[in-house]
């Protein structure tokens, strides 16, 4: 039975001043369990975005009045509190929880053989970001709700899916240079569904904003953007570029299927293509019902689902084939869709 090497007073002072070069020294994941640990930051960013979603639904925004303490004399919510304080103090809670799940992507990454500095300041990028929408969730209760401020914080929400998403991905690769596996007007066409679908979600957010669910019991004023029509208008505009984003989708799925590209992208844009329908009838059923909570929830969580969706349609455009110790490349998991590392 091999001893546990002592720790000294210079391996205290080396994991003081650098912990993350300290472990990185001393420790090598597996790659799948670099993947597995980019795959839980990004899950549990969708988790944190859907658990904020249900604050709103339940009325709970300002179940903890300020920030950063719950209340003014106590860090943690009070039975006077009651559920809407409980609801709000564990969306916060779970902050930290999504703080865990990326420093330990942060780890995995650094501590890779070999050593991958673009998966670590991926990493990195989700932790800020989530630094700053914790602060921006601060700031949404200080100023009582008002809806551009939680518009921001569901798109800086979007902004680390991306980060969250690209990093899940690029710990699937390799580093070499990406080898496209479409034409490049096909990648235009891709991006183009991008662009769309980020106007569809930044829409969606003055659609919240305008409508009824404030995300407080009492009366918190709504965007009127009476120039588009209001919260009806504005709806309309949301619903058209969501029938942009499914034609994009699907004209997307046909020249892939046309130039006969490689199984994987047209797998992806197969699935997202559903994955639209199933959102785009919640959409409708919501308007259409006076838009229960539960619908509403549904959809955000739907609309988390579609961007991850869409960004894995453009990355799945290119590989990075991955390397093995001896320098011969492999292909992983890429455009054909296996999880097996044969010889390329």
């Amino acid at each position: 039975m091999n001893a546990v090497p002592k720790m000294t007073a210079a391996h205290l002072s080396e994991a003081a001043r650098n912990p993350l070069a300290f472990i990185a020294a001393r420790y090598t994941p597996r790659r799948r369990t670099v993947e597995r640990a980019a795959l839980l930051a990004l899950m549990m960013t969708v988790v944190i975005v859907v658990t904020g979603g249900a604050v709103r639904l339940t009325g709970s925004g300002l179940g903890c009045p300020t920030w950063p303490q719950c209340t003014d004399t106590s860090l943690t919510t009070t039975r006077e509190m009651g559920f809407h304080g409980v609801i709000e103090f564990g969306n916060r809670m779970l902050t930290y929880v999504l703080c865990a799940a990326v420093g330990w992507a942060i780890i995995a990454a650094r501590a890779a053989k070999p050593r991958r500095r673009s998966l670590t300041r991926l990493g990195w990028t989700q932790f800020w970001l989530v630094m700053g929408n914790a602060v921006l969730g601060g700031i949404v209760v200080l100023v009582g709700l008002n809806p551009y401020t939680v518009a921001a914080h569901f798109l800086l929400s979007s902004a680390l899916i991306a980060v969250a998403a690209l990093m899940w991905q690029r710990s699937r690769e390799g580093d070499a240079a990406p080898r496209p596996l479409a034409g490049p007007k096909v990648v235009r066409l891709a991006w183009v569904l991008v662009v769309v679908t980020a106007l569809l979600i930044a829409v969606g957010t003055l659609v919240t904003g305008t409508g009824p669910h404030a995300g407080d019991s009492s009366d918190v004023p709504r965007m009127s953007l009476e120039w588009l029509g209001g919260w009806t208008g504005t709806a309309r505009v949301h619903a058209a570029l969501a029938w942009a984003t499914c034609l994009l989708t699907a004209a997307l799925w046909g020249v892939l299927k046309a130039v006969d590209a490689p199984a994987g992208p047209r797998n992806k844009a197969g699935i997202l293509f559903l994955v639209l329908m199933a959102q785009g009838a919640i959409g409708y059923v919501q308007y259409f019902t006076d838009l229960p909570e539960i619908l509403v929830g549904t959809h955000m969580l739907g609309s988390t689902l579609v961007w991850i969706g869409v960004l894995r349609v453009l990355l799945a455009l290119r590989e990075r084939p991955v390397t093995e110790p001896g320098g011969e490349p492999l292909r992983g998991r890429d455009a054909t869709g296996s999880s097996q590392l044969t010889a390329a």
